[in-house]
């Protein structure tokens, strides 16, 4: 059955949110939000870190750094260097928000908005390395007022 003369062959997506087409480029044609989501949109900042006619590590750099520095920082964990280990995947994760704010492209690195990003690399990142300043056997960094609320609330 012929198709009527105007109609679309194929459907299209119009609204604000829909993804690029099969050559990347996108199809929005308008800035008002859809009334149905009918895809994902990539976060702010997903875009390549490199150029297309890079090789793939090149172009997905940011998060093969944060991830190797986090690999060598659990290694060294694993060979009885706790503290410098876990300072060292700590400090990853506050070098992929670093990254995630100044860097306009991450690749891989941006997961959510830049804003929810940052915000979780860099307390888990802070949480990581105080916690790992803290650890028994002495510590590098004491809290006093710790001390006196475990012995209020513990012993």
């Amino acid at each position: 059955m012929p198709e009527a003369e105007g109609a679309e062959s194929e459907p299209g997506a119009l609204d604000a949110v829909s993804a690029p087409d099969a050559e990347g480029k996108p199809r929005r044609t308008t800035r008002r939000f859809p009334l149905f989501t009918r895809d994902t949109a990539r976060p702010e900042g997903g875009g390549r870190a490199a150029g297309g006619d890079a090789p793939a590590p090149a172009r997905q750099w940011p998060i093969l750094a944060v991830l190797s520095a986090v690999g060598l920082g659990l290694l060294l964990t694993a060979l009885d260097v706790f503290r410098l280990g876990t300072i060292l995947i700590g400090a990853a994760l506050l070098a992929g928000a670093v990254m995630r704010w100044m860097l306009p492209d991450v690749g891989m690195l941006a997961v959510r908005s830049r804003f929810t990003d940052m915000l979780t690399y860099g307390v888990l990142g802070v949480a990581i390395v105080l916690l790992s300043l803290m650890a028994q056997p002495n510590p590098w960094l004491v809290i006093p007022f710790l001390d006196d609320t475990l012995h209020f609330t513990v012993r």
